[in-house]
């Protein structure tokens, strides 16, 4: 038995003003090829088919149409709602696209037994016991109880969604005996786990007021499919227990990840062979940063990389000044402007400013006033002289207010009519 895991697709998304159709049309081409020369039984993909809950036409279409050559090509696919995803959108097609060989688990089910699946291998007998555990938000699992502190209820809902996670393990065992005991059990998650990171594309996602689920509560599968964080990874050194990671870069910090999608082998009951498919990059996308002398260098070897290619690439560029540019971002593109680049992104870095802070010692919160903080949050932004006199005048004038209605407040209380 041969599955394919994956995740985080997020057709849809709107990336700086930038469509990735055309990304996303070569991975699932990629994909399809993979799962004919590898002789995969099944896909699983693991949560974010789309990157909203309202996903443009395009994307449905792309979706739509790999179902379909999933389908001619005789091999099962699996889909699991995300935190990105709509439960309705998702399953106002699951009935149709059962009849395509896709099943579709858009969120909890009712009946927990609808959250098992068993996957076929390529001479149609039973291959694998699936556990298809989607996004789970609170009220699928938990009823509200007044009067709990945070830690009491971070801790119920921890025992709850792990209740779950092995009321659908328990499921699939007896099914498993049931078929006679050989078959893998495979259990799916689109979760935070404490060992987990994030990129700045990933959303991140509180179940209630849980912000990372504890690996050791997931269920004792032999293999567990994990969507949500987009960085290729194992979960507590645990190779049976994978992110997959997203199958194109969805930011600019994601670029230094080896996109893939994990092929993982069954013998019987047990875990034969697990190996990433690394995914052929479709678009040149370049993360710089530098003097403006460094950047212009480092896009004239851009340039010249690409120069036996059709390929345009996008550009983030971020550069070290100590002087205020007002048409920084023109000297920019003035640098690539016969060159096949298209600058994405172009944000500033004060060399003297980050030094200075490197240099601070740490200041708790109780040592700073609300102006000190308004300051600190204006340094890590981007923004023009004008922008900053502006906006610190707009504070300056609410916290005026605030003070008189404080006064106004005190008076009142004293019975002094204002």
């Amino acid at each position: 038995m041969k599955i394919i895991h994956t995740s985080d697709w997020h057709l849809g998304q709107g990336f700086i003003g930038k469509s990735r159709e055309a990304e996303h049309k070569a991975f699932l081409n990629w994909l399809l090829n993979q799962v004919t020369e590898k002789q995969i039984d099944a896909v699983i993909v693991a949560g974010d088919i789309f990157d909203t809950g309202t996903p443009p036409s395009y994307a449905r279409t792309l979706y739509n149409e790999f179902i379909v050559s999933m389908h001619k090509i005789g091999c099962q696919l699996v889909v699991l709602g995300g935190n990105h995803d709509s439960v309705a959108t998702l399953n106002e097609t699951e009935s149709l696209l059962s009849c395509l060989g896709t099943y579709v688990i858009g969120g909890v089910k009712a009946d927990l037994n609808d959250q098992v699946i068993l996957l076929n291998d390529h001479t149609k007998q039973p291959g694998a016991i699936l556990c298809g555990i989607p996004f789970i938000r609170p009220k699928d699992v938990l009823d509200s109880v007044a009067g709990q502190t945070g830690s009491e209820k971070q801790k119920a809902l921890i025992q709850a969604m792990a209740g779950h996670f092995m009321a659908i393990f328990d499921i699939a065992e007896q099914k498993r005996k049931q078929l006679g005991g050989e078959l893998p059990i495979i259990s799916t998650g689109h979760l935070t786990t404490l060992a987990s990171s994030r990129t700045e594309s990933v959303r991140e996602i509180y179940v209630g007021t849980l912000e990372s689920f504890p690996s050791d509560k997931l269920p004792p599968a032999g293999y567990i499919a994990l969507g949500h964080i987009h960085k290729p990874m194992s979960v507590s050194g645990k190779e049976h227990i994978r992110y997959c990671g997203s199958p194109i870069p969805l930011s600019f910090d994601e670029l230094n990840h080896k996109k893939q999608v994990i092929m993982v082998e069954f013998e019987g009951a047990n875990v034969k062979h697990i190996e990433p498919l690394y995914i052929p990059r479709s678009q040149a996308m370049y993360r710089i940063e530098g003097s403006l002398t460094s950047i212009e260098h480092q896009l004239q070897n851009i340039a010249v990389e690409l120069s036996s290619t059709d390929n345009t690439a996008w550009v983030e560029v971020e550069v070290s000044t100590d002087d205020y540019l007002s048409d920084l971002q023109q000297k920019i593109l003035d640098m690539c402007s016969d060159a096949p680049i298209e600058i994405i992104k172009v944000k500033r870095k004060k060399a003297t400013t980050l030094q200075l802070k490197s240099e601070k010692p740490k200041q708790s919160l109780s040592e700073l006033t609300p102006k000190d903080v308004f300051q600190k949050r204006l340094e890590q932004e981007q923004l023009e002289p004008a922008d900053i006199e502006s906006l610190t005048s707009t504070f300056d004038s609410v916290v005026a207010e605030v003070l008189a209605g404080e006064k106004t407040d005190v008076g009142n209380s004293n019975g002094v009519a204002k």
